[in-house]
């Protein structure tokens, strides 16, 4: 795959850890529209911090992204080196370190082997040999099992839009996305593009959780080179929202030690906020994430996840619906044989939980996996 029009990308090894590719720069042709969300913790990092302020004008040229080390609690000596990095970038591009983003990700609280950066921005070429997608995508992988990339055409034009994406593991983001990056080659106003990708990040990205925990490095960010034209600002986004939403469910399915997607859908909610409030309730409880991978189909758990959110009063048990599939288990009654079935289907790689409130007409989706053994055993033995 590759990349969009007036885009090109160099993708190498600089020592951050081991002997695979931790360092991933594409670069537009030209300063271009740029958007970016970012993780809400307090805990923030250093590239987090830099990028907010270069894309305060939603302009940009280029992105870094150096893995296997967050650059995470480094005080100010990490934030002069994301500093370095994205200084070192914009002298070898040749434009203003204003236009240039940067992420990280990986351990955190460990300074970057500066030495080893310093010999990798050096040697970052004058010109770029054509880099696929799947190399960029492989370029920011941590403990993903998987790269991850999707892409769509924006309807009635010949405008592109790809997608990369990282993550995991402390994945449960809140304006932001893990570390995901978007081109396209369509031309948008700044404004418009920020709006769109604001909206599309919000029903995708921050509809995912992992784990419910929120990283310190979540960065998402799109640009624009504008190569391939106007197009429609509709159906720009419906081609954004489908690049975004793959993305979604490839970070969900390879959750750390996942097994299986799972996708929790509530409809018939107050609102949206009420409706994510439950779907989350849902896919972030570790005895549903269990059940699941187990290919239990006990309703109870989902029931208990519900019930949980106490702040939600007109939620009524005797108006609420449970689907596992399409196959009701709450208030129906699901026999001896019902429940084999269920379990049988709940052996597949990929789970849907349906719940109907009933308290209006808001729906919302979100999707996470199963809780493993594995999961445990990558986390426990993470720095080592």
């Amino acid at each position: 795959m590759k990349l969009p029009q007036g885009f090109g990308a160099y993708v190498a090894n600089i020592g951050i850890k081991d002997a695979t590719n931790d360092f991933t720069l594409v670069v537009a042709d030209k300063i271009c529209a740029a958007a970016g969300v970012f993780t809400q913790s307090r805990f923030a990092g250093p590239s987090v911090v830099v990028s907010r302020e270069n894309i305060a004008n939603n302009q940009a040229r280029a992105v870094v992204v150096i893995s296997k080390n967050s650059n995470v609690a480094t005080g100010e000596e990490g934030l002069n080196n994301a500093r370095e990095v994205v200084a070192g970038v914009a002298k070898a591009i040749g434009c203003d370190t204003k236009h240039v983003l940067i992420a990280s990700t990986g351990v955190i609280g460990r300074q970057y082997p500066m030495q080893n950066v310093r010999a990798g921005l050096a040697a970052i070429p004058k010109t770029f040999a054509e880099t696929s997608v799947e190399d960029v995508a492989l370029g920011i992988m941590t403990t993903d099992t998987v790269h991850k990339v999707a892409e769509s055409v924006v309807a009635g034009s010949s405008a592109r839009v790809v997608g990369v994406a990282k993550g995991v593991g402390m994945i449960e983001p809140n304006m932001a996305t893990l570390i995901t990056l978007l081109f396209t080659d369509a031309q948008l106003e700044k404004i418009d593009l920020d709006k769109i990708f604001r909206r599309v990040i919000d029903k995708t990205f921050n509809c995912v959780s992992v784990d419910t925990d929120t990283s310190t490095s979540d960065t998402a960010i799109i640009l624009a080179s504008g190569v391939a034209g106007a197009v429609d600002l509709a159906k720009f986004e419906a081609a954004l929202y489908q690049v975004a939403l793959s993305l979604t469910q490839q970070v969900a399915r390879d959750g750390e030690g996942a097994e299986k997607l799972i996708e929790v859908c509530v409809d018939g909610s107050r609102d949206d906020r009420q409706a994510k409030l439950v779907a989350k309730s849902i896919v972030n409880s570790p005895l549903v994430k269990t059940a699941v991978h187990g290919a239990d189909p006990n309703w109870g758990r989902v029931a208990m996840a519900i019930g949980k959110c106490s702040s939600e009063h007109d939620i009524d048990e005797n108006q609420v619906v449970i689907r596992f599939g399409i196959q009701e288990v709450y208030p129906s009654f699901v026999d001896a044989s019902g429940l084999a079935e269920l379990s049988k289907y709940m052996r597949g790689d990929t789970v849907r939980i349906h719940v109907s409130l009933n308290t209006g007409v808001a729906e919302c989706t979100v999707w996470g996996c199963d809780l493993t053994d594995g999961y445990v055993r990558i986390n426990a033995d993470y720095t080592t």
